[in-house]
């Protein structure tokens, strides 16, 4: 029995950090079609300078150019599943120019809450600072 409740977690931690690749990708190709799903309808984030962004709000910074993504290079992540619950920390180096500014690469750790909805995980709370 045990083996079978490792066995889902490892499959649940596969499925969390797939979606944290994939919510990069589509940041950095700016869709967010593929973005918006990712995100729980209550999801906010809070940025490194405290700004708060509900899902709307910040899938329009990223479409209007404020917030805008390049790269991504992934140096870890922790995941934790707890039930239909999860959390997950993502450390990356991300190559970004976000609210006027140059681009810089960022050592950039965001921290996420994720509920189970369905038969998938979807980002219900973010905090971004670096490490």
């Amino acid at each position: 029995m045990a083996s079978f409740t490792t066995q889902g977690q490892a499959t649940d931690q596969q499925q969390i950090e797939r979606q944290y690749e994939r919510m990069y990708r589509a940041m950095i190709a700016k869709d967010t079609a593929a973005l918006r799903p990712m995100f729980a309808d209550d999801f906010y984030l809070v940025h490194m300078t405290g700004t708060r962004q509900n899902r709307q709000q910040y899938l329009e910074a990223i479409a209007d150019g404020t917030l805008n993504y390049y790269d991504c290079q992934t140096e870890q992540l922790d995941v934790k599943v707890d039930g239909d619950s999860a959390t997950l920390t993502g450390r990356s180096r991300v190559l970004a120019a976000v609210y006027g500014g140059g681009k810089h690469t960022w050592r950039l750790q965001l921290a996420f809450r994720l509920r189970r909805e369905g038969d998938g995980w979807r980002f219900t709370y973010s905090t971004a600072s670096t490490y």
